[in-house]
């Protein structure tokens, strides 16, 4: 569920310092905006920012852009990052369908897609982000060794995903569970906003690795 309008929530998102008003720019040479060469993840939908937020504090050596279409939900992600000294952590306000304007060929090291709309009407299907169009996508701005972790507690929507991507000759799948929670992939697992509130209420948590 999107969070209600904020007022004035898009002037925030210009006037910020941790938005790329101009992310095309940098396409090929991300490594120049961070001012390093550490690996480059994203997250496409990353919500009020919790789970990305908690990867760039444990992960400094890591560089991490948001993607967030939605100015109300991207609002309060840079409040949250307002409270954090997070030198790897920058946000984008724009929609997936633009990944190939602002990721070169090979640019990015993986890709989070957690708890995506499910678009659950067949006509609708081109929309997620698991779909053939979003994993031409992926394959051109992925890295050689490039990962796509994904998470949902939508069942429908996981079994569409591991259908599409089992159908593909581009990708294969690994460390699939269906009850993420209780699995050997448990340890390791970064939380979301959403995850923490359908957890709490038993729901499993869908989850897979995409490679090449």
């Amino acid at each position: 569920m999107r969070l209600r309008n904020i007022k004035g929530a898009e002037q925030f998102i210009a006037d910020s310092k941790y938005v790329i008003q101009n992310p095309e720019d940098y396409l090929g040479k991300w490594n120049t905006f961070f001012e390093n060469d550490h690996p480059l993840h994203i997250e496409i939908g990353m919500g009020k920012g919790k789970f990305i937020h908690t990867l760039a504090s444990q992960n400094p050596s890591v560089n991490y852009l948001g993607i967030e279409m939605y100015s109300s939900v991207l609002y309060r992600a840079i409040e949250k990052r307002q409270e954090m000294d997070l030198p790897n952590l920058y946000f984008i306000r724009m929609d997936a369908k633009n990944l190939c304007d602002v990721f070169c060929n090979g640019e990015v090291d993986r890709i989070y897609l957690n708890f995506s709309d499910p678009w659950p009407k067949e006509r609708h299907a081109k929309r997620r982000l698991t779909s053939p169009l979003f994993l031409e996508r992926y394959h051109i701005i992925l890295s050689k060794n490039g990962t796509i972790c994904f998470k949902t507690d939508n069942r429908n929507l996981f079994d569409y995903s591991v259908e599409t991507i089992e159908n593909t000759s581009s990708w294969k799948l690994k460390d699939v569970s269906y009850d993420l929670h209780n699995s050997p992939y448990a340890e390791e697992n970064v939380m979301t906003e959403y995850e923490e509130k359908f957890s709490s209420k038993g729901m499993p948590i869908h989850r897979l690795v995409a490679y090449r």
